[in-house]
């Protein structure tokens, strides 16, 4: 799977541990930034995951800042993508089975990385089961903006 991740000055030293699990699953891990500890904006690395995903570059993407709050708010600005803040393994398989999310986004300073590789893991395995849910992620995708 392609995978694009960006991460801002709180989450980038999770790509240490995060990129390298990912490929060692086999996963394709594209680095979209930051690049650094000094401060940035975390909407402009949402931005290059939601473009990413929407192009179909990438399959899914993951998004990591301090709490994952505001990458979550950011990303689901984009037509299309479905970004889930998830902070445990439950929500990460909701969020695929019931609102096929294709972004997750988790927070390095609220998380701990076993958990986050955990959340992870199932996130990525966890499928859609569409069904009775189709009818509402088709809404989702469907809002006009106002």
């Amino acid at each position: 799977m392609k995978i694009a991740l960006g991460f801002d000055h709180a989450g980038v030293n999770s790509k240490a541990w995060l990129i390298p699990h990912l490929e060692n699953q086999g996963h394709h891990a594209q680095d979209l930034g930051c690049f650094s500890v000094d401060s940035c904006d975390y909407p402009d690395f949402a931005a290059k995951v939601a473009r990413a995903l929407q192009s179909g570059d990438v399959d899914r993407g993951i998004l990591v800042c301090g709490t994952g709050l505001g990458m979550s708010m950011a990303a689901n600005r984009y037509h299309a993508v479905r970004a889930a803040l998830c902070t445990s393994v439950e929500l990460a398989v909701f969020s695929r089975e019931h609102n096929d999310a294709n972004v997750l986004c988790m927070g390095a300073r609220t998380q701990t990385p076993e958990d986050m590789e955990k959340i992870v893991d199932v996130w990525l395995k966890t499928d859609w089961t569409g069904d009775r849910h189709a009818r509402r992620v088709k809404k989702i995708d469907t809002l006009p903006e106002e």
